[in-house]
């Protein structure tokens, strides 16, 4: 039952996907994309070291959800096959037990999505008439009458927001679209987009919604940063419906994502797989005045799985479930400078990696050949190169084998707590290529994978989109 406060805080949860926490300004990005965001975090508390350890979107959720790692869930592939083990709860069943009604937003489907009250969907894929995408307005349209019912209830509720923006394709409205961008994205004697253009597994995927005939990767990069600036904007008008209907200060609001973005970094362009830190890095800002401290930055290190327990600690609700992540109450009092600064981590997207993480090292594995033809194992001084460009796992052996040692160890300790195995290593044909197995070569792997439709993409390259849509 809750403790503390009388009445139990509404929760509204924004799961903003593919936000690289350094793509916001009030995370010190150089372009002024988040203004409304960065004034709602004066208003509560902002996490800088927060990650997603297991990536991508399927894993990332479960963790947000439950306040559990992938050894609890034993989810950790994007094409996770079957439900959740239903021997974990996710927070709309924790609070269903303590009065909660619960809606969520455009994630229906996922293993980790169980145990809403209320689904609703809305058009997230693809682009308009305008050849724009707006799904962050078509959330709204969804979300804002939704949220008039919930408020007229009795009951305290959850509303989850699963945003598809800054998710490709990136395709933000006007203003957006050329806000961060004011030069000629098709210059000819600019060859920055000729390596995105080449790799043929994405290439096709690319040509469907990028410019016929573009040349310049700042373009694209502009277009998902104009794609945070839209979504942005676009969740002021939550955060204004909340305040219309007097309940802002009544209600725990978070922002997050389920994972980063790779931008142009890595070859692993303008997507989020492997585990560098673009892809780790996501933000956390809560904000329940009161309970979340006003103007506060918090230094230390937290994951996905605390934030369960932290929803839990702030509205006084108590559960015998015994988490794997830990509230970060005790952080925002300053009681506690940090939770774990090294954890494991985990990639199943485009490639099956895991590794591990420690704040001055980031170790890095292949469980089988990536299409990227990258060394088997990486390791990167985080310290002295953040960007995670010098490889020096041949120059520094032992540190790899310090790290290897953590990790397994790591590995056989939750999995004699769990009595599971370590799922990472047990996916099959995770790659959504029935009968393949793990790749056994760097080549197969390029060759094997594929997203986008090269008919659309070369008639879209052609200039013939009306054509293409009559003939629909």
């Amino acid at each position: 039952m809750p403790t503390g406060r009388r009445k139990l805080p509404n929760m509204v949860l924004i799961g903003i996907d593919s936000l690289l926490a350094d793509r916001m300004s009030c995370y010190g990005h150089k372009r002024l994309t988040t203004p409304h965001l960065d004034r709602f975090a004066r208003g509560g508390t902002l996490f800088e070291r927060y990650y997603s350890p297991h990536i991508p979107t399927t894993s990332g959720y479960a963790n947000m959800l439950t306040g559990m790692d992938v050894f609890s869930t034993q989810v950790v592939a994007l094409r996770h096959k079957g439900p959740m083990r239903p021997e974990i709860a996710t927070l709309p069943e924790i609070l269903r037990n303590v009065g909660y009604a619960s809606t969520c937003v455009g994630f229906e489907g996922n293993p980790a999505s169980r145990g809403f009250d209320t689904y609703l969907n809305y058009s997230g894929w693809g682009p308009g008439e305008d050849g724009r995408s707006h799904k962050a307005e078509n959330l709204n349209a969804v979300t804002l009458p939704e949220l008039d019912r919930l408020v007229k209830q009795k009951e305290p509720f959850l509303l989850f927001l699963r945003h598809m923006d800054p998710h490709s394709p990136y395709l933000p409205p006007g203003p957006f679209e050329r806000i961060f961008y004011h030069g000629n994205e098709c210059d000819p004697k600019n060859k920055s987009m000729e390596p995105v253009m080449a790799f043929k597994p994405f290439r096709d995927y690319f040509a469907e919604w990028m410019p016929a005939g573009i040349t310049d990767k700042e373009y694209v990069i502009a277009q998902y940063d104009g794609a945070v600036a839209y979504m942005d904007a676009a969740i002021q008008s939550i955060f204004t419906a909340l305040e219309t209907h007097g309940i802002m200060d009544e209600t725990l609001v978070v922002v997050t994502s389920d994972h980063g973005e790779t931008l142009y970094d890595h070859d692993c362009y303008f997507d989020h797989h492997g585990i560098y830190d673009v892809t780790l890095h996501v933000p956390l800002i809560l904000r329940y005045p009161g309970r979340v401290p006003a103007g506060k930055r918090v230094s230390g290190y937290a994951q996905h799985y605390d934030l369960v327990p932290t929803l839990l600690e702030l509205a006084g609700i108590e559960t015998d479930i015994v988490f794997d992540g830990a509230s970060l109450v005790p952080m925002m009092r300053d009681e506690v400078v940090s939770h774990r600064s090294e954890f494991y981590i985990t990639e199943c997207t485009w490639m099956r990696k895991h590794g591990w993480r420690t704040p001055e090292w980031k170790l890095i594995v292949a469980l089988e050949p990536d299409f990227h033809f990258k060394p088997a194992v990486e390791l990167y001084n985080l310290v002295e190169d953040p960007g995670e460009l010098n490889n020096l796992a041949e120059a520094e052996p032992g540190v790899v084998d310090l790290l290897r040692g953590r990790m397994e160890r790591w590995i056989a300790r939750r999995e004699a707590e769990t009595g599971l195995p370590d799922p990472i290593h047990h996916q099959g044909d995770w790659h959504g290529h029935e009968g393949i197995g793990a790749f056994k070569t760097s080549q197969q792997a390029y060759d094997t994978l594929h997203i986008g439709n090269p008919q659309q993409a070369a008639k879209l390259q052609a200039g013939n989109k009306d054509e293409d849509e009559a003939a629909e």
